[in-house]
């Protein structure tokens, strides 16, 4: 060898590679998720030591995710040695009222349960993580784990049960919520989306598909940490605030930040933020 050129070391455990796997068909109907891995020496990951699942919901007023949209921030839980799955479900738009959003994420939840060892997952360690109304539905996950009115008949022998809940800019309180959107325009229209056709019972949709008012002070909990940008046009702050008083009010584990100036989504990611909730996970759940 030419001794002025410098030498490198390789990578005989492949530290800090992640790959993709999209269209991972998790329901018989057609709901998908995407997986972000760490590279297995060999392709072989029954090899590797089980690592802690991210499970994520992206945002989406309760359509359809785009799973894609936050590959750029998961891959580097992955490259650090997590398993991460960002997760679809079905759309109220496409005529699936609630809680089909919330069935459909358990039922995604109890299939990576069921392939452990086909993706070296802990199942013993699931961080449910959302934004928006992914953060209404990993919150919900947090309050209702293994409860059998939301099992839709697939991997039922499974837990949907998860062990920390990281929620962004979450509606908390529904009634409260469109109550503070009433102007919008359209939006009665997407409440019958989300809550049915029969306006007597939105009251009751809405709040039982609140996690404020899911909170039961004699049931144990997962811990929770909440965001929310402080300038958030779409929903707003005192969301988070009631899930945060209600949560430590029963005697959760619970903690919030605001993001000073932010709005919902774009500049609410700052780096501070990022550096909070990968702090907060990592100190958890350290893979």
């Amino acid at each position: 060898m030419i001794q002025a050129i410098p030498h490198l070391p390789m990578n005989p455990h492949l530290k800090g590679q992640a790959e993709v796997i999209q269209h991972v068909r998790y329901s018989e109907g057609g709901q998908e998720l995407t997986l972000i891995l760490p590279w297995a020496p060999g392709g072989d990951r029954s090899v590797m030591p089980r690592a802690p699942l991210i499970f994520f919901v992206q945002g989406s007023s309760w359509h359809t995710p785009n799973r894609d949209f936050e590959i750029p921030m998961l891959s580097r839980f992955a490259e650090e040695g997590y398993v991460v799955a960002t997760v679809s479900h079905r759309s109220a738009q496409d005529g699936y009222p609630f809680p089909a959003f919330l069935e459909d994420t358990k039922c995604a939840l109890r299939f990576l349960r069921t392939h452990t060892e086909a993706y070296a997952i802990d199942p013993q360690k699931v961080i449910a993580f959302g934004t928006s109304s992914g953060g209404n539905t990993v919150c919900l996950m947090g309050l209702t784990g293994d409860d059998p009115e939301l099992k839709n008949g697939e991997y039922e022998k499974q837990s949907d049960a998860v062990n920390a809940v990281v929620a962004c800019f979450a509606p908390t309180d529904l009634p409260a919520l469109f109550e503070y959107l009433k102007e919008v325009p359209g939006i009665r229209q997407a409440m019958a989306e989300y809550f049915g056709k029969d306006e007597t019972c939105w009251t009751e949709v809405m709040r039982k598909w609140s996690p404020v008012f899911r909170v039961n002070p004699e049931k144990v909990y997962p811990p929770f940490i909440l965001l929310h940008g402080t300038a958030d046009p779409v929903v707003p702050c005192s969301q988070m605030e009631s899930l945060y008083e209600t949560l430590k009010t029963a005697g959760c584990d619970v903690s919030a930040f605001y993001v000073d100036g932010a709005e919902h989504e774009g500049n609410f990611w700052s780096p501070d933020v990022r550096r909070v909730i990968h702090d907060w996970i990592i100190r958890r759940f350290p893979a």
